[in-house]
């Protein structure tokens, strides 16, 4: 008989979708470990015209670092991946952030409107 826990793990899913605008430079970052990785910012509007949400990013993959490496301050694009809790420390203690492991990522172009 399987345990409620084995159950949730079999149903879970983490996927997540987002297109929106990338926020700032994206930048590569060289970890102590001597692994590479791209972080940027992603501006997704909501579906009401409020404010906007403002979501990290975190590319992992020799694809996604180079799909993020080409990309620019005001770029549109699409972003599937998962979502990602990340614990650090600071001067104040231990802390965390949500962010997306990117999976895939392209570039959206913009048609002029007319």
């Amino acid at each position: 008989m399987a345990s409620k826990a084995a159950d949730a793990t079999e149903t879970s899913v983490n996927t997540v979708e987002l297109s929106g605008r990338v926020s700032g430079e994206p930048e590569l970052r060289e970890l102590p470990s001597g692994d590479q990785l791209v972080t940027l910012r992603l501006v997704v509007a909501r579906p009401t015209g409020g404010p906007v949400d403002t979501i990290d990013l975190a590319c992992w993959s020799a694809a996604a670092r180079r799909s993020a490496g080409r990309l620019a301050d005001g770029d549109q694009v699409h972003v599937t991946g998962a979502l990602r809790r990340r614990f650090f420390r600071t001067p104040g203690g231990a802390a965390s952030r949500y962010e997306v492991e990117v999976t895939k990522l392209s570039r959206r172009r913009v048609s002029a409107s007319a």
